[in-house]
């Protein structure tokens, strides 16, 4: 805890919270437990010093007035006397054997408390009812209810193109109200390059399979090398596809339920597309659509610089053109530096550097390492 507040004002609480796998909730109750008793302290100095004041002002006690005086101790909390009203042990026992009866076992306690008022009998409240078997444990939920399992969080890496593709879906808004076209678009990960792309009319685990094998008859993916990443969509996880990904020899992961940052790539490639100037309030038709994809698509992977890849275009990491780029980067800025040097007060300015592995959620072992190299810089 105390690592947390120190580095607190640097990194902020929450991240160093999920790196250390500490609840947020937790380190607050310790920081406000700790103020406290700070605060006790302080109080407690403060009463001291005007009790010796005090003592100063008035001289010394006498040897008489202090075995006189009352010795204060500690105050404890005394537990509340039990209510004159509450039942005894005895109408206690009486209770529970009612409530044991075979006829009554399988009731709720309102059902039981009425019956007996039926029946000219009374033995307690129905709220007693409750607070009598909840002490013996008797009081859950008894319907047969579905235990969700403990989806763990995917963590996945890529250190080079082709070993971690990342496919989803999103809706297109069609010519009329509650019309759309579903855009199908497969994304490697570690280069951000969108390796294929479909405009459908509907969601289909049968067009999923035609795009995901054409993808990887494109890139020529070999069994074994290629790991899929996806939602729970109901084409994702269809039978079908999981065959097909099995034929292919791809591995395929998927989302924990109802998370929506288990696929932050593909996420983030749609909201590009989205918050594009030229992006439609409406598509006219299904060609529209397709025809704007396309031109989209095209400008993505050849010309927009990605800020995840150092500035590089999706395409030039892809096919291995990355350190060519920066190369050139760096001998444009060498030259910029030895023509006026004035200008560049620091250091001899370098481009950014290229990525060298993209994450699905990295380890929290990871995260925290991450952190303390930043300290020790």
């Amino acid at each position: 805890m105390q690592t947390i507040s120190d580095l607190a004002p640097e990194h902020g609480v929450r991240p160093l919270c999920h790196a250390l796998g500490v609840a947020p909730a937790t380190y607050y109750r310790y920081r406000q437990a700790r103020s406290d008793a700070r605060s006790d302290a302080r109080s407690d100095a403060r009463s001291d010093a005007r009790s010796d004041a005090r003592s100063d002002a008035c001289g010394p006690a006498s040897p008489a007035a202090a075995a006189a005086a009352p010795t204060i101790t500690s105050a404890r909390r005394t537990p509340k006397p039990t209510p004159a009203r509450a039942l005894s042990t005895a109408e206690r026992e009486r209770v529970l054997r009612v409530l044991h009866e075979p006829r009554f076992v399988d009731l709720a306690p309102a059902e039981i408390y009425a019956t007996l008022l039926d029946e000219g009998t009374y033995l307690c409240s129905e709220r007693t009812m409750y607070r009598l078997l909840a002490a013996e444990g008797e009081v859950r939920e008894r319907r047969a209810q579905r235990r969700h399992p403990v989806y763990q969080a995917p963590e996945l890496l890529a250190t080079k193109p082709n070993e971690l593709w990342s496919w989803d879906i999103t809706k297109l808004k069609g010519p009329a109200k509650w019309n759309y076209f579903n855009l199908y678009v497969v994304l490697d990960v570690f280069s951000r390059f969108v390796v294929g792309w479909m405009v459908a009319h509907r969601e289909s685990a049968t067009l999923a399979e035609r795009l995901i094998t054409t993808c990887c008859e494109r890139q020529g993916i070999l069994p074994d090398q290629l790991t899929i990443h996806a939602d729970r969509g109901s084409a994702m996880t269809s039978k079908s596809v999981a065959l097909l990904l099995a034929d292919l020899g791809v591995t395929k992961t998927h989302s924990r339920p109802h998370v929506s940052n288990d696929n932050p790539y593909s996420e983030s490639q749609f909201k590009t597309l989205k918050y594009r100037p030229d992006f439609p309030e409406r598509f006219g038709s299904i060609q529209h659509a397709r025809s704007h994809s396309e031109v989209f698509f095209n400008w993505y992977n050849m010309e927009h610089r990605h800020s995840g890849i150092g500035l590089l275009t999706p395409f030039d990491v892809h096919h291995g053109l990355a350190e060519e780029r920066r190369a050139k980067r760096a001998a444009v800025l060498r030259a910029a530096y030895d023509a006026t040097p004035e200008r560049f007060v620091r250091q001899l300015p370098t481009p950014p550097t290229l990525p060298t592995a993209a994450w699905i959620n990295p380890p929290k072992l990871l995260t925290l390492s991450t952190i303390s190299e930043d300290v020790a810089q």
